[in-house]
């Protein structure tokens, strides 16, 4: 038997390296594509060629990474851990929230993982059971949330967009 806390918790070390990795390395390329590709392309392009060319470029990554992660066999997300989110009832807010979400619907958890997380992820989260390729209702999911989610970020991004340059205009103005 376990003394110590760190006794206790070496034996998931593993895991928990796994995902931090995982996590780690998805958030990074999350942020790269939606702070700093997304709004460039909105940007150069404008919010109907540039949203076009985002989406499908969304569309690919998250097909990839639904591919890499069923050909892995490991949730290195945790996304488990999410679904485990809609029995939670604890002090956190953030979990009491999306426990919230989770717990109404498939739709209301599609859209709450629309809004807060790409097509792969709602894709893995909605689908039943995991590492199992995808059925007809997961390709619904699938392009369903690569629109919805999509379409959401097209216009955040032109309007953080449009924001930032009605803002330099101003300030040329004082210049």
């Amino acid at each position: 038997m376990p003394n110590s806390f760190l006794e206790r918790v070496l034996p998931y070390r593993g895991r928990v390296a796994e995902l931090a990795l995982g996590i780690g390395v998805n958030k990074l390329i999350e942020n790269l594509f939606s702070y700093v590709l997304y709004p460039w392309v909105i940007y150069k392009y404008g919010a109907l060629k540039g949203g076009i060319v985002m989406m499908f470029l969304s569309l690919f990554a998250s097909l990839l990474t639904l591919k890499f992660y069923d050909w892995s066999q490991r949730d290195w997300l945790g996304i488990e851990a999410i679904k485990s989110l809609k029995d939670y009832r604890g002090e956190q807010n953030a979990g009491r929230i999306t426990g919230w979400f989770l717990r109404k619907s498939d739709p209301a958890a599609f859209l709450f993982l629309c809004f807060w997380y790409d097509p792969f992820i709602t894709t893995a989260y909605l689908r039943k059971g995991k590492f199992n390729g995808m059925t007809s209702r997961d390709w619904w999911i699938f392009y369903g949330s690569v629109l919805v989610s999509n379409g959401y970020w097209i216009l955040a991004c032109f309007m953080g967009v449009t924001l930032v340059e009605w803002v330099w205009q101003g300030l040329k103005g004082f210049l």
